[in-house]
């Protein structure tokens, strides 16, 4: 029965089980994410605005704070639900490839959430967010690759990583964390229609997410029951979401193979598929004095998915643009650098990087698809409007595991994106506050410290 032994790892899962590694790791994911909620603030106000005003509809006292909000105090599931949807609103938090997967947008505000109302300690914090993480991750690769055809899969297989990190938070037993998994099975849902039109529900989905995870688990606390066997049921989860479910990636390595360290930190503000292309394209421009206006042509070679999700040139709003792989490298072709600034409307509308844009196609590649996930493989070749061609290959993006962000790195990225909101002293002051976590006996609200 693989649903209850994913329950019985979680109930059972103990912070003096956690290598060190993977304690360093979650403190990691958590600074990278609360860094990518405070940048919300700077990157899409009107995203941020949302998240804090749904909050203020639900609020409670004692409650759970809303990350760059401190007067906003909310029941803890719609604190998840706004910091899940901070955390993704500018398309910079973690991604696990396998799982192609933001475990950090719903499992962190879920974590987050529930420590303060629960008054755990950075220990317990910790343990809840591994359980989280390794339970989204696993459901993610038993269901992938065709469920991707249809599902967002950070909003569904991240719903029963989020219910999993409730059920921890919350302390309930096997028997009850086997029932928040089956409440949360039966409301994933989340659909990929937003790649084209780049609406909101892309961030709304992480939120909605770990708001669906606390739910589960609170009514679990309550008594409430679902079915037993959510996952591998001849109508569960697995065979619901998958035309091809692999039933033994649920517990393979559990408690050994810690999925958390195989989770990748974005160093470009955009979809994953788009960070290869990205990189090879600025060591192209970057090597060669090309001018972007005698760009006649750029193709991207790559693998499928890539060609089927993340190449519209449809691109109208900010989070479109994050989105398509044929914007990413044509902005980055033009500007030889590519940063939260490329994503600016003023540089979306730009009519040279319009021209470029409208130049720029994806191809799927059979050699480079069966690289695909192990790798995110990427062939950029820009020709010029006299012939002349350039080409560079990037099979691991940076930050991927194979090529992973240094410590340094990763708090630069932390500093840069909470510098549009926060002074040098608070920055200094949140970061202590997540690094210091193994050794906190309660959780302060790291909310209140982006005031």
């Amino acid at each position: 029965m693989t649903t209850k032994a994913l329950a019985d790892f979680v109930a059972t899962l103990r912070y003096e089980d956690l290598p060190e590694a993977v304690v360093s790791q979650a403190c990691r994911l958590i600074l990278d994410a609360v860094g990518c909620a405070v940048s919300a603030w700077t990157e899409d106000p009107e995203k941020a605005r949302i998240a804090r005003d749904i909050a203020t509809l639900y609020p409670a006292s004692p409650g759970a704070g809303v990350i760059g909000a401190p007067d906003v105090v909310a029941q803890p599931a719609f604190a998840a639900l706004a910091n899940g949807i901070l955390i993704n609103a500018a398309d910079n938090d973690d991604t696990h490839k396998r799982a192609l997967l933001h475990v950090g947008s719903v499992v962190v505000p879920t974590a987050l959430a529930l420590a303060e109302t629960e008054r755990l300690s950075g220990r317990d914090l910790i343990v809840a967010l591994v359980a989280g993480y390794e339970v989204a991750v696993r459901v993610g690769m038993a269901v992938m690759p065709t469920h991707y055809r249809f599902w967002h899969s950070t909003a569904t297989n991240g719903t029963l990583g989020a219910a999993a990190t409730a059920a921890k938070a919350l302390r309930l037993d096997a028997a009850a964390t086997r029932m928040a998994l089956g409440l949360a099975g039966t409301q994933a849902a989340g659909l990929n229609t937003f790649f084209e039109s780049g609406d909101m529900t892309k961030s709304i989905h992480p939120g909605k997410a770990a708001l669906n995870g606390v739910l589960s688990a609170q009514l679990a606390r309550l008594g409430a029951t679902s079915p037993p066997t959510i996952l591998e049921h001849p109508k569960g989860y697995l065979n619901a979401f998958s035309l091809e479910p692999k039933l033994e990636a649920l517990t393979a390595g559990l408690g050994g193979e810690w999925e958390i360290l195989q989770n990748g930190f974005k160093f470009f503000p955009s979809v994953l598929a788009s960070h290869s292309p990205i990189q090879a394209t600025l060591a192209i421009v970057q090597r060669h004095a090309i001018d972007p206006a005698r760009i006649a042509r750029v193709t991207n070679e790559t693998y499928t998915t890539v060609s089927t999700h993340f190449s519209s040139k449809e691109v109208g709003s900010v989070m479109a643009a994050r989105v398509s792989v044929p914007y990413c490298i044509a902005v980055a072709a033009v500007d030889r650098v590519l940063t939260q600034a490329q994503f600016a409307p003023a540089r979306i509308h730009d009519p040279l990087v319009r021209q470029v844009l409208s130049r720029t196609e994806v191809i799927a590649d059979p050699a480079l698809d069966a690289l695909y996930p192990a790798k995110f493989p990427a062939r950029v070749t820009i020709t010029l409007d006299d012939g002349q061609a350039f080409s560079e290959t990037v099979l691991l993006p940076k930050g991927d595991p194979g090529a992973p962000l240094s410590d340094q790195e990763i708090d630069e990225k932390f500093q840069a994106n909470c510098a549009g909101l926060l002074s040098a002293n608070a920055v200094d002051r949140l970061r202590a506050a997540i690094l210091g976590l193994p050794e906190a006996a309660a959780i302060a609200g790291f909310p209140a410290l982006t005031r």
